[in-house]
Parts: C-alpha cells; structure tokens; sequence
C-alpha cells in the first residue's frame, strides 16, 4: 500500500462529508455530531458527541450492560461464581471470557473461565425464577466449597419480570454465610456497556468495599491496580514495572483478582487506573470515601511507561523515585533493542483503530515508538472525557468517530488507505476480505500482552507479523478484480 501524508483537518472534515452524502439526510445529521476531524487543542469544533443511543437498525460494534458487568467488571474476578441469570443464551456467549488470565485450577479456587446461569425457560419467564436462583446458589455452595462468594448477573428478563434478586441474595447470603451480590445489568439499560461498568462498580462499593478486615501489614507503598482485567497477561506484566519500582500491589481489579482483595482496597495508599472507562466510578468513590488519591496511567511502548512510572512515583518518597529511575534505566536497554529491531519494518505504516475502552487512546504512544502513525481513531462506547483524553494525543486533522458504523469504517478505510486496521473479532474479517493487515484490539488476537516492557516486544512483534507478511501479495480483494486500486 501507499504511503501518503496524514490529511489536514479540512481535507478531513471534505472526507466525512463525502462519506455522510450516501445517508438519508436525517441519518446523515444525527451520524455529524459524531464524526470530527481532530483538534490538538480539544476545541468545541472538534467535539465528539458520545454516550448516545445508536440509531436502530445499524450495525454497531456495541455491547450491553450484561457485558460491560459480567463480561467485564465481575466475571475476570476468579475466587467467585458469577451467574448468568436468565435464558442461557447470554451466559454462553460471554463463556471462557475475554482471556482474562487467572492463577489457580478452574472448579477448584479459579472460576473465572467457567459458565453458569439459571438457564431459564418457559415457566420461570412467567412465575418468576427467584426460586430457581436460590436453588443455583444452595447447589453452588455444596459442588464448589472453595468459592468466596456469588455475584447475580442479571440478564434481560430478569428486569422485565420483576424477580427480587437483591431479597433473595440477602437471603442466601445469610443462609450460605458467603457474600451474594446483586447487580441489576440488564442487557437493556443504557446505549452501551458502559452503563454496565457502572452498575457493577456500583454493586461493588454497596456490597464489597471496605467490608475486607486489615489481614496485612500495611505499608507506605502499598497500591491496587484498578481496571486491569489481566487480558493475555497484561496486569502481571503491569504489576511487575510497579514492583521493581519498589510498590506493592496489594488488589489487582478484576484479572487475577479476588473478592477479598477488592474488599480490602480501602487500604491503599494509591489507586492506579488502567481503564479509565470502565473503573474510574469507583475510584472517584474510594477517593471520597477514604481520602485515598488516583491517577491514570499508560503502560503501552516505552514513551508511556516512562511517563507513566514517573508519575506514579511523584506519590511517594525518594526511595521509590530512585528505585523508579534505576528501573528505567535497566527497561531502557530492552526498548532500544525492540526499536532498533521493529521500526526499520514498521516506520510510517499508518493505522486505523476502532476499540472500547481505553486502547483507542492508549495505544497510540505504542504505535508512535515504532514510527507508525494512527491516522483514524475512535471508541464504541466512550464519554466526553475520553474524547477529552485523546485529542492532545493526536495529530490535526485525524478522523475521530464515535460507535461507527460497518460503512463509515470500510468507508474510511478505502480513502485513507491505512497499512493495518485494529478493532474488534466482528470486523477483523471484514478487513482481511478488504486486503488490510488486522489485529483483534480486544483480546489481542490470541496474543499478549501488549502491556509493560515484555508486552511491547509482543506488541511490536505482532504488528510486523500483521503488516507484513507475504500472504498479503497473494490476495485479490474484489475491487482489483474489477480494475480498481485500493
């Protein structure tokens, strides 16, 4: 593919009209306010708007509030049984989850990989399935003795016809001498999953936080890292970096993590954030609970985690600021060997990205260590602030667009041109049958990590391997064969 020159910002907003021209006019307005050509300085021109409900009908790459609860939040927790309570559809999809690693035997002390759920049928649709709940939870304790506890993941249903799940977990909780927990994430509330990230942080701070007894021996360096669901590893490789700079990360939310050390994150000194989306609720409640302070921070490619561990380390003393810059130092011999390998195959390939969560953003800085450019950006479920996070980290002129369409992102890809595209499983085909290298952003495409200095070698290894292996010489995408060049 070409290489040609990032468009400037009225070459851009020329594109996104072109583009808009083959909707109906009323689609067309409503899809304006969330496409923008970028602004460094986040001016009202460039505003995205977000967090709205997608227009019926059209394809998006959205999830739910089940999802963004059980799916994201809850099920990477691993020492507790999360049921799926309704129909059995939604428990199996979410089933083996998103590559949230976590130590221990499934079935035994670890079941974050394991699918259960009241399975709903006809007749519990119509008398209620409270009793069938208190069953699963009685069958639970007896089957699996060394679960901590039990989180109720409400599916659709269960709000449409009334169940009193938070009664009948009170009842159980009582009963089985175990924390039941639940949390009302009907797939239908909200425009996205990201409500259900909040009704889980929710559930969490009602019914969890601060209930965890002082097990430990406090110190001054103590911290939790928050929002890290460990995707292919990425929590360990995080938690590593903030351990060789002398910190110790006494809860880990959700990967790899347990309901008591949630419980006992009252006891940090600092709250470390990796997804700003999906656990900023809780730290902003941690914060005005218990006075305990929190800052985001960014461990993809080298220029973020430096910027990152240095930040973390203005919280405490000269000891762990020296430890910091001795690690950095160490860390810095790796990145130049990881450069000096992958950017002569990697400088100036340009990318596309469509994720949730934090990646649209984050990634970037990983991206730009390699000499790769984002040349289009954009979130499935993001707010203003997120917005708010990224326009300084991109350049004018780059396309930003909210829950996109299928047609805006192949749209936007035949005109930009870009080298590889990075979004989730139900594009990744689209774009292959386009001609365009991809990579799953989500779950990184069986890979990972991507976070902390052995992930960068991953993520940059991944990259090349994406962008240019020779398979892509011998495909035809359907327009080659009618004479056009994409």
């Amino acid at each position: 593919m070409t290489t040609t020159p990032a468009p400037i910002k009225a070459e851009t907003e020329a594109m996104i009209a072109e583009v808009l021209s083959n909707y109906p006019a009323k689609t067309a307005k409503f899809r304006a306010k969330h496409l923008k050509a970028n602004d460094p300085d986040g001016s009202k021109e460039c505003e995205v708007k977000s967090n709205i409900k997608s227009r019926p009908g059209v394809m998006t790459i959205r999830g739910c509030a089940y999802a963004g609860s059980k799916g994201v939040v809850w099920g990477p927790v691993k020492d507790i049984v999360n049921i799926s309570h309704g129909p059995v559809g939604c428990g199996q999809y979410s089933w083996a989850t998103r590559r949230n690693y976590a130590r221990g035997p499934w079935g035994v002390n670890n079941f974050a990989a394991m699918q259960f759920t009241t399975d709903f049928q006809e007749k519990d649709i119509v008398f209620g399935g409270d009793p069938k709940l208190e069953t699963v939870c009685d069958e639970i304790v007896e089957l699996f003795p060394l679960a901590k506890g039990i989180s109720v993941q409400s599916e659709c249903p269960i709000g449409l016809i009334g169940d009193d799940i938070e009664a009948v977990s009170r009842k159980a909780s009582k009963k089985l001498e175990l924390p039941v927990v639940p949390v009302r994430c009907e797939g239908f509330r909200g425009v996205s999953q990201s409500l259900g990230h909040h009704i889980a942080n929710d559930a969490v701070r009602d019914h969890v936080l601060g209930t965890g007894g002082n097990t430990f021996k406090q110190t001054p360096y103590d911290v939790a890292l928050i929002g890290d669901y460990n995707i292919g590893g990425d929590a360990w490789a995080s938690r590593k970096i903030l351990e060789e700079m002398g910190l110790r990360v006494i809860a880990q939310w959700s990967g790899d993590g347990t309901i008591n050390e949630m419980a006992s994150t009252h006891l940090s000194k600092l709250n470390l954030i990796h997804c700003y989306r999906s656990m900023n609720y809780i730290c902003t409640t941690m914060e005005e609970r218990y006075g305990t302070p929190w800052t985001e921070f960014n461990f993809f490619g080298p220029t973020k985690i430096v910027d990152s561990m240095r930040k973390i380390a203005a919280f405490f003393d000269d000891e762990i600021k020296q430890k910091t810059e001795a690690a950095i130092a160490r860390y810095q011999v790796r990145f130049d060997e990881i450069t000096n390998a992958f950017r002569p195959r990697l400088e100036g390939k340009r990318v596309m990205l469509a994720v949730g969560g934090l990646r649209p953003r984050h990634t970037i800085g990983a991206y730009e260590d390699l000499g790769m450019e984002v040349v289009g950006t954009g979130y499935e479920f993001a707010h203003k602030d997120d917005y708010t996070r990224t326009y300084p980290a991109l350049a004018e002129g780059v396309v930003l667009y909210d829950d996109p369409t299928a047609f805006e992102l192949e749209e936007f890809a035949k005109r930009l041109k870009p080298d590889l595209m990075g979004a989730g499983v139900k594009e990744k085909y689209v774009f292959h049958k386009m001609g365009v290298p991809f990579r799953q952003m989500h779950s990184w495409d069986y890979s990972g990590p991507y976070h902390g200095v052995d992930g960068f070698a991953v993520f940059a290894r991944d990259m090349d391997i994406a962008i240019n292996s020779p398979t892509w010489d011998l495909m035809e995408t359907p327009w080659s064969k009618a004479g056009e060049v994409f």
